[in-house]
């Protein structure tokens, strides 16, 4: 049965959560509060470790439940101590997207909405914004959206914060050799630490294109990022989101 947690860090109460009846949930409240008490970095890797972040890339049998719950706990206590929980919500929405394909052939083209519009306009030209830490999952990328829709290379933004490159680069050019690509077809764009993260470049290249006219596909599960796209986007593009 799950159990009520007093969070207390250097004699200071922060409330109270709900502990799984799991061993891995004390392990992750304590990593937590050690960090936190000694003022070190509160990130997802805390929770798993690099080789357990690559294999969730992939298909996990019954769905990751356990993974998740881990988040879930992760990301409670982040609201509790109050710190950035971004890298740990883009985790579970990548292992929600890549589980749900393999149960139910997830399609991406099928589930794309246009947001800020009725109904569509006429388009010369397709473009891709694509955020490759949520949706990493190279094969459906290519067949439902990449290929479908006719998108040029030249025409794909990419973007990756370090610690991501870092932990998935391998995994991700394994998987684009398969189309003859490398992350170098596309203009992508290895972020740095700090302001210069990997939603806002996406942003900013969308910004200096001053499109019109064209089919404009952003994926990513950042809400935030979506309303500034919708914001930034002139109406005489059709720009398609996933709900």
């Amino acid at each position: 049965m799950p159990s009520v947690e007093k969070i207390i860090i250097n004699q200071k109460y922060y409330g109270s959560i709900e502990l799984p009846d799991l061993e891995s949930g004390r392990k992750i409240l304590a990593s937590v509060t050690r960090a936190y008490a000694s003022r070190r970095p509160i990130k997802v890797t805390l929770v798993f470790s690099p080789g357990k972040l690559r294999s969730l890339g992939f298909y996990q049998k019954g769905g990751a439940w356990q993974e998740l719950q881990d988040i879930e706990l992760y990301i409670e206590l982040g609201k509790l101590l109050r710190f950035n929980t971004d890298d740990a919500l883009k985790l579970k929405n990548s292992i929600e997207l890549i589980n749900d394909m393999a149960h139910s052939h997830f399609n991406i083209a099928k589930r794309l909405t246009l947001v800020n519009k009725n109904s569509k306009t006429s388009a010369q030209q397709p473009y891709l914004f694509w955020d490759i830490e949520n949706f990493s999952n190279i094969a459906p990328m290519f067949n439902d959206l990449i290929d479908k829709y006719s998108i040029e290379d030249h025409h794909i933004y990419i973007a990756a914060n370090p610690d991501s490159l870092y932990l998935f680069k391998d995994e991700w050019e394994a998987n684009l050799y398969d189309y003859g690509k490398t992350l170098k077809s596309f203009n992508f764009t290895k972020c740095d630490h700090g302001k210069n993260v990997a939603d806002g470049v996406l942003l900013e290249n969308f910004k200096q294109l001053e499109l019109r006219n064209s089919d404009v596909y952003v994926m990513t599960f950042d809400r935030e990022l979506k309303e500034l796209f919708i914001a930034a986007c002139d109406t005489s593009n059709n720009l398609y989101m996933m709900q």
